[in-house]
Parts: structure tokens; sequence; C-alpha cells
């Protein structure tokens, strides 16, 4: 899930999302119940499952409540699953652990009886501090520490939130002890701009390597987004590099691969594996793909190899016989047990993209979501009309001046949501055109990038190039001074008059997964739901995006998705000549959608899935997946 926040870092008001490059959203609620399209034989159980899918039992936490759950994890012995507290209605949460103004944490469930999981405690973290991406469970043998330890990212909802992440002694998760609290990474570009706080930290990981043990994480604040620290001592952390691989590294090529407008690179999940005696770090680098670092010198880390997307969409091309270029979007990804595959997931929230046709060409734009979606071929036109930067303070934005004109808004300092209220407020505009805003080093935003926004409107929205939006009024545009990192405001005066614009709207799906061969990360096949890749799925189903993956523990042949609205998937890698890789497919073998028949899910079913994760407990692999709606749901592989 990508969420970032407004900070205010060295005077200057940042939209830190370090991608601004895809879904700055909070998934739509599963406001429908999706009937899933299931393989022929498969037919939907009254229970929810179909094909191999066993359900073994579900709790829904006490203050359940929409958008409230994020990752999870389990310990090694099966008796306790933790899930993080990252959202809800309000920031601030209900009085949890003896601490009254804690709003993030872990809810502690006890699965010791798999069948009737129990919420049993709460790990609370500061106030107005959330737990999302990165929780993880993890043994360390280290001579300073011996014993479970829970990883918590840290990311914040208020004014009195802290970034970093934690550690904590889980040996009795009801009993938890703080190891390292909201600690991490004080400082962007070397300066240290947050003299109290952690920059925030949207993901986490540690490995324990023998006598030493490490942990990288995902800096949501600075273009040196990997930070690799030390924490053989878990009381005592020690940060021992930060890195960006976005620009090239270890004499690597820039990731971008600008023919494909995928631009917005940035670090977002990792994973860390010791494969034929190597520490192997796989990096999920949003429009950047899947790299892989050699960290047996975590300190000095060094290149191995990294993914670029085809040129045509693969999942689109073969479901609808569409040529679009792909989204990027790398969100996360796993080894296989055996080491030869890598399953990676694409994040998509837009299951549309834009093109905006001007007195002077055509451009392409994102289009922002869930505002009303341009269907394939739909199109809006009307008179350009600049609107500022719309944000609460600034001059209103002024009305439109006819019965078909379309706003252009700046980026910048507030929220998308809010500039688009404020539009609305306005009254009278067709849709909405939101031009990108100065570049910045600290975020590895170009100014020339676009991408899908989450915004909250009534009228379509696309997103267009800083470039591309002067070009609206006829002005001429200078990339060296956009990124320069001194705030710009555009050299239009409210109410400016531009181009008549022709905006179009293309079904392009949502997320989907690539099947990878780990020895040279290239794509070998991709899936996605049939309702992702057909254009009567666009709206009013939720999210049909993949979220997450994990493998079986034991059988590499084997992965199960966590799917937003499309809930769990369970996948089967089938090759022709194993132990060969070439030939390889995914085929999906049965799934889950909550049918809500026992109240235990949120009214009127489905799910809203954000973890996986999976365990061997007495021989038998189970599958534990997070609903953000407040449930904790459990599965087998029928036999």
């Amino acid at each position: 899930m990508i969420r970032r926040f407004t900070v205010l870092a060295a005077g200057v008001s940042l939209l830190v999302f370090a991608s601004a490059g895809a879904a700055q959203h909070d998934p739509e609620s599963s406001d429908h119940l999706l009937t899933p399209q299931t393989p022929a034989g498969q037919p939907q159980r009254a229970d929810g499952t179909w094909g191999d899918v066993e359900l073994v039992g579900s709790v829904r936490l006490a203050d359940a409540e929409n958008d409230l759950n994020a990752d999870l994890t389990v310990d090694f012995a099966g008796k306790y699953a933790f899930m993080a507290r990252w959202g809800g209605s309000k920031c601030a949460g209900p009085e949890r652990g003896g601490r009254p103004d804690a709003d993030g944490g872990s809810y502690v469930i006890d699965i010791s009886n798999l069948s009737a999981p129990r919420e049993a405690g709460f790990i609370a973290t500061h106030q107005d501090t959330l737990v999302g991406e990165g929780q993880q469970y993890v043994n360390l043998t280290t001579p300073t520490f011996s014993g479970p330890v829970l990883v918590m990212n840290h990311e914040q909802c208020g004014k009195n939130g802290k970034g970093g992440w934690s550690l904590w002694d889980v040996g009795d998760p009801l009993k938890a002890r703080k190891l390292s609290e909201t600690t991490g990474d004080f400082t962007i570009d070397g300066d240290r701009v947050r003299p109290h706080d952690a920059n925030m930290t949207h993901s986490a990981f540690v490995w324990d390597a023998g006598a030493r043990a490490f942990l990288v994480s995902v800096d949501d604040l600075e273009a040196a987004d990997v930070d690799i620290y030390e924490v053989t001592d878990p009381k005592k952390p020690v940060l021992l590099g930060e890195f960006n691989l976005s620009v090239g590294f270890d004499d690597d090529p820039p990731l971008d691969q600008p023919g494909l407008d995928l631009t917005q690179t940035f670090f977002h999940d990792v994973v860390v594996k010791q494969i034929g005696g190597n520490w192997l770090m796989l990096l999920s680098y949003w429009d950047g793909g899947w790299v892989i670092l050699n960290v047996n010198d975590p300190a000095n880390p060094t290149f191995v190899d990294d993914y670029d997307y085809q040129s045509i969409d693969p999942e689109l091309l073969a479901q609808t016989g569409t040529s679009l270029t792909p989204e990027g979007n790398a969100h996360q990804a796993e080894f296989s047990p055996d080491n030869r595959f890598v399953i990676g997931t694409d994040e998509d929230f837009g299951p549309s993209r834009g093109q905006v046709a001007f007195e002077d060409g055509t451009f392409n734009a994102g289009m922002g979501s869930p505002a009303p979606q341009l269907g394939d071929g739909e199109s809006v036109t009307g008179t350009a009309r600049f609107v500022g930067r719309a944000c609460n303070g600034d001059p209103a934005p002024p009305a439109a001046g006819g019965p078909n004109e379309i706003a252009v808004v700046e980026r910048g300092l507030c929220t998308f949501s809010e500039k688009l209220a404020n539009i609305e407020a306005a009254d009278g505009y067709l849709a909405t055109v939101i031009m990108n805003r100065e570049g910045n080093d600290l975020v590895n935003t170009p100014c020339t990038g676009t991408f899908n926004p989450f915004v909250e409107a009534s009228i379509p929205v696309l997103f267009v190039g800083r470039d591309e939006g002067f070009a609206i009024f006829d002005l001429t545009y200078d990339d060296a001074a956009c990124l320069d990192a001194s705030p710009q405001r555009a050299p239009i005066a409210l109410g400016t008059i531009g181009d008549e614009l022709t905006l179009t709207g293309f079904f392009d799906g949502w997320g989907y997964v690539h099947l990878l061969d780990r020895a040279t990360l290239t794509d070998l096949d991709t899936y996605a739901i049939p309702e992702a890749m057909d254009d009567a799925f666009a709206e009013g189903f939720g999210a049909l995006s993949v979220h997450e993956v994990a493998f079986d523990p034991v059988d590499s042949t084997r992965a199960y998705l966590s799917y937003y609205s499309g809930g769990l998937r369970s996948l089967k890698i089938k090759c022709p000549n194993p132990p060969a890789t070439a030939g390889c497919t995914l085929v999906e073998k049965g799934g889950f959608i909550d049918p809500d028949t026992d109240g235990a899910g949120p009214d009127p079913g489905g799910n809203e899935y954000w973890g996986v994760e999976t365990r061997t407990i007495a021989g038998r692999t189970y599958v534990f997946a997070s609903d953000l709606d407040g449930s904790l749901w459990i599965f087998s592989r029928r036999p």
C-alpha cells in the first residue's frame, strides 16, 4: 500500500510520497461483493472458497472498522499472529495497552486453535504513529540478544506522530518488551532537519547473519531511500549506510525507463535471503522494477541484477488484445523456497489512464481514483482555465466562465482531495487537470513525471507533467529551473484561459503479478484475475489490484496472493521441463471471497486484503490473510 504524507522539511513544503508515482490511495471499500470468475469446474462454495483453498478459521477484531488494519506476520510456533493497526475512522484510536493516547500498534491474536483464533492483546505505539507495510517476526541469535523480535515500521497520521521503526522482544507477546522505539534516520541529505523524529519509514526487514544482525528500511523522505543498519544489539542500532539506487548504483544504469514513461523510481519493499552462500537483498523499486543487491557486507552493498519492464504490458495484451506500455509499480516480491523464482506484485489502483489533446498535439496523463473514471474511449472537451494551487488559505479558484471549462490546478502544499473540494465549490467545471509541481531531489520527483493520484472528487481528474501544463497555456518550460529544489509557482495568473482540451480515457487494467526467473530477473509469465482486465469492473467493485505474495514455505510451485477486493488467490507454477524455468506459467488453483453468510466480514461481504503470510504448522501449510476492515483469516490447501 502506497501512502505518504505531507511534511515540512528544510523550510520547504513537500508532498512526500516518494513516488508521487503511483497510487496515493486508501483502497476503495468493497461496497459491492465481487462474484469471482473462477477457473472452469471450480464453483464458489457456500463459505466463499473455491478450488484448493480451505477456510480454517477467522476472527473479527472488537473495534473493527473500514481501513483499520495493514500487514501481518506470524510466529514460527503457530501460537500468535500480529496484525498492524494502520488507520481507522480517525487518527486517534481507542485506548489500548495502558497508553490512552496510542493510535497505532499491533494486535496480538492467539492462533493456537487455528479454527477459532481470538484477539489476545495489543502492542501500542506512540501517539499518532501507525504501523503499515513493515511487520516482521524474526528470531535473533546474536551474542547480544537471543530471542524472537517483532519489527514494525512507522508513518505519522497526526502532529504527534513518529517515524522510523521499532523492535520488540516478543518472547511473551502478551508482555512485549521494547528494544528500540521509533529509531531510524534523522537526517535528510545529511542535514538534521528533524531533530526529534526519525524519517517516516514505509517498510523494514531484519536478517540474522549469525554473529551479526542487520535491518534495511524504506526512508520516505530521501532520494537515498535504502537505509541499512546493524542491529546486533537491537537496543543500540547503528546506521551503516544510505543508498539511492534510482540514479544508478555500483555502475548499474539508472532504473528509470523514460521511453515507457516509467520515471517514478523509489524504494517500496524488501526481503533478504541467503542464497548460494551470499546474502541477497530483493528490493521492489516501483517504476524501477525489482533489484537484487549482494549484502554480504551490508555497509557496502554491490549490484547483482535488476528488472526491466517490457515495452508492451504483457497481461493487458494477453487478456484484452490492447497494446499499451506497462505502468510499473513494483510493489513487493519474494524468492521461492528453492530460489529458482521470484514472484513480484505490481500494485495499481488506477484501472484507466488518460490522454490530453490540445492545440499543439497530445500527451499521456495519469487518472485519479476513486474520482470518476473516463471509460475506454470516453472523452470530455472544454476550455482550460488556470485555478492556481486551490489549497485552503490560497485565493479561491474562480468559477467556470461557461458550461464547458476544465480546471487546471497546480500540484503542491495540500492534498489533491482538498484541491478538488475547492474547485468543485467554485462550480461549473467538467473535469480537472493537475499539473506537476517543481522538482525536488529529496524525493526523486521529476517535474515531467505523471502518475495516478488518489483523489476523491465528483468529476474526472487527470494528472500531467509540468512541461505539459505549461504547454496548455503556451508557456516556455525550463526543466533545469523546475528541478531547482526551491519552491516555485507557475507564472500563470489566476483565471487565465488556455487551450481547448479533450480528455480521453483508456482502460489499462488493475495491478497484477509477474513470475520471474531469479537468475536473470526476466519475465516467465504474468497473472491477473479476469475482472482486473475487464473494463466492466473498473468501478463499483472496490480495488481489484493485487497487493502481496507469499510462497508456500516447503513447496516452491505454490504461492498465495492478497488481492484487495479480489480476495485470496492460490497459484501453482507449472513448468514443462523442471528444473528448467523456461516455459513456466502461473495457474490459479483456488481462492476465497467472503460471502458474509456468517456475519464475520464487512457488510455486504467481500474483502480488502492487505497482507498474506504462510507458515508450516504440524507438517501442514497454513495461509494467513489480513483484511483492512478488521479481520484475520486462516486458510489451508485442500488435500
